[in-house]
């Protein structure tokens, strides 16, 4: 094949079935759907929707928690039948050029900042797919730019028009419509399945401390049934504190010494996805443990303060930074779980109050909980363990799920521009 010759138009991936069909082309968004411009002149849809970018199009109220659009001023707002698109201009990190999704929710309105469109065949969700792949953001950069406000794209209507589009035979388009509707579909049973779990839990959870003016727990573990009572005790009782780090960014380095941060803290675990680093003799460090217990007492955000994660055998050398603190314990395995209770939670929030965003080492050191023996707390703090272990475990199928769909949506469909041999 010569260099002018171009190479047909065809997916990285193609189902077996459909390997000797002719090659795709591209065709303007215009000439596969209409754009949506009636009005709500009489306001008779009071329903106001908005295309968020992590969850498509859904009720403003369910969104914000309130109404954003003045309920008696919709008449300038779009219409917006079940099975259109929207087209969302505000960029974020999940959606760098603006979202665009269809509207599976009802009838409602939506603000004029928005473009509204339905494709000729609106019973077909293969564009719905389509537009989850990155392969239509190029158009959407080049055919546009930034508006005044620095996270909206600004582009016109016939650009957006003119988005080309992939078009193959219906045949195909419905196989790859069925393979990834099926895959969504197995990722959300999956999702009900993880929030199950983490439901589950919480419903242990509550039963198995005691709750707010009980001395015992509602639930325990039959060997325990006759062990007496808990007793309360201070947190200062139950182990030591170990206060973080001081540095400067003379000390930074590219590695050397880890340096655990709030930002370490991700759902109760420690993650090292945003790490840094400081120079290996650098003093006053106090390398944390496997089974330490990482602790957040300041941040700029309240809702960090007092999160905390176990820090894992495999950790790699570290210590932590002078926002965090370290409680070190013979029962740390339990104490980790105590601290996911209402009434570690309650503590922190009396500390913290209306204006104060740190609690200090003195204060965590006062905090009460009633606690059972050593036996008694081994086996919760194996019992919960393996509760989390089952939810981590479902939450890694999960992302697994996510990355194979990610990497079929891109390869599904043919990039503009660019052929196969």
């Amino acid at each position: 094949m010569s260099r002018n010759e171009k190479l047909p138009m065809v997916p990285r991936l193609r189902f077996p079935e459909f390997q000797d069909e002719k090659p795709w082309s591209f065709q303007p968004l215009g000439k596969l759907a209409r754009r949506s411009t009636r009005k709500n002149t009489d306001c008779e849809v009071t329903r106001v929707l908005t295309n968020s970018a992590e969850f498509g199009v859904i009720d403003q109220r369910d969104f914000f928690d309130k109404d954003i659009a003045n309920q008696g001023n919709l008449e300038g707002y779009y219409i917006v039948e079940e099975g259109s698109y929207v087209y969302n201009p505000r960029i974020s990190a999940m959606a760098p050029v603006g979202p665009i999704s269809k509207n599976r929710v009802g009838l409602g309105v939506m603000s004029p900042l928005y473009t509204v469109f339905k494709f000729n065949n609106d019973q077909d969700d293969f564009y719905a797919h389509y537009f989850k792949s990155t392969h239509w953001h190029q158009h959407m950069r080049q055919a546009s730019s930034t508006g005044a406000r620095h996270d909206r794209i600004s582009i016109t209507n016939d650009d957006f028009m003119g988005l080309p589009l992939p078009v193959s035979g219906r045949d195909e388009q419905e196989k790859i419509t069925d393979c990834l509707s099926s895959l969504d579909e197995l990722i959300t049973a999956e999702t009900r399945k993880l929030n199950a779990l983490k439901t589950h839990k919480k419903g242990l959870m509550q039963q198995l401390f005691p709750r707010e003016g009980e001395a015992v727990p509602r639930l325990r573990f039959p060997e325990f049934r006759d062990a007496g009572g808990w007793e309360e005790k201070e947190l200062g009782q139950l182990g030591e504190l170990v206060s973080g780090l001081t540095y400067s960014p003379e000390d930074l380095r590219v590695d050397g010494l880890l340096v655990l941060r709030s930002s370490n803290i991700q759902n109760g675990r420690i993650t090292l996805d945003d790490n840094v680093y400081v120079r290996s003799d650098i003093k006053g460090a106090n390398p944390s443990r496997p089974d330490d217990i990482l602790i957040c007492v300041r941040n700029g955000s309240k809702s960090l303060i007092g999160k905390s994660a176990l820090i894992p055998k495999e950790m790699p050398p570290c210590t932590h930074g002078a926002f965090m603190t370290i409680f070190r314990s013979e029962s740390a395995r339990f104490l980790i779980h105590l601290f996911r209770t209402d009434a570690y939670e309650r503590q922190v929030s009396a500390d913290l109050g209306a204006t104060i965003n740190s609690i200090n080492g003195n204060q965590l050191k006062k905090y009460k909980f009633f606690v059972p023996n050593p036996d008694e707390q081994q086996k919760i703090a194996d019992f919960l363990s393996f509760a989390d272990s089952l939810i981590s475990d479902q939450a890694q199928k999960i992302e697994a799920l996510n990355i194979h769909r990610k990497g079929l949506r891109q390869q599904l469909f043919p990039i503009v521009g660019e052929g196969v041999a």
